[in-house]
């Protein structure tokens, strides 16, 4: 069997996270569903939620709400290891678009500068990780684009990913604590 074009393999991936985001913005609604199966269910919709690239979708509520039911820890422990996973779209989506980059004339320049300056690359993914904000697709496609390998992103967004979900889950914990009690 012949291998497949490299451009259309990039091109099969970029269409595949267009139909995935798609999909999961329509039932959106229907994802928090998944939060009565308790933390294999907040695994799935933090997959799901992170799926999506720059459309939102619900992930960082259900860890709010549901810190105050099960364990803030591990709520935010499952959900931010689902969230890195479902990161990998923005690194897929970058990785199938860097054929169209490699002709660039900044590209060079910015593949270069990954390479020499790979730890605050790291960095910068791990920071942007912790922020809640659709920044971090952003640094997911440049990661796939500039060819970091993809355990050194899922690595420097884990962290980063379980921190946020930590802050999300106590406040909520706390939050939720405190209106009720």
């Amino acid at each position: 069997m012949k291998p497949l074009n490299p451009n259309l393999k990039r091109l099969l991936i970029f269409l595949s996270v267009v139909v995935i985001t798609v999909v999961i913005y329509i039932f959106r609604d229907a994802a928090n569903e998944l939060t009565r199966y308790g933390y294999p269910g907040i695994f799935i919709l933090s997959i799901l939620a992170n799926a999506t690239v720059v459309l939102p979708a619900p992930g960082l509520l259900a860890v709010f709400a549901f810190s105050s039911v099960l364990s803030p820890f591990w709520v935010a422990v499952t959900a931010g290891t689902g969230a890195t996973i479902g990161e990998l779209s923005g690194y897929a989506a970058g990785y199938s678009g860097q054929g169209m980059a490699d002709n660039h004339p900044r590209y060079a320049q910015l593949v270069n500068w990954m390479e020499t300056n790979r730890s605050t690359a790291l960095s910068i993914i791990f920071a942007l990780a912790v922020i809640p904000t659709p920044l971090f697709d952003v640094a997911g496609v440049a990661a796939g684009a500039l060819k970091i390998p993809i355990w050194q992103f899922f690595i420097a967004a884990l962290p980063g990913k379980i921190i946020k979900m930590l802050l999300v889950a106590y406040s909520g914990y706390f939050a939720l604590d405190w209106l009720f009690t």
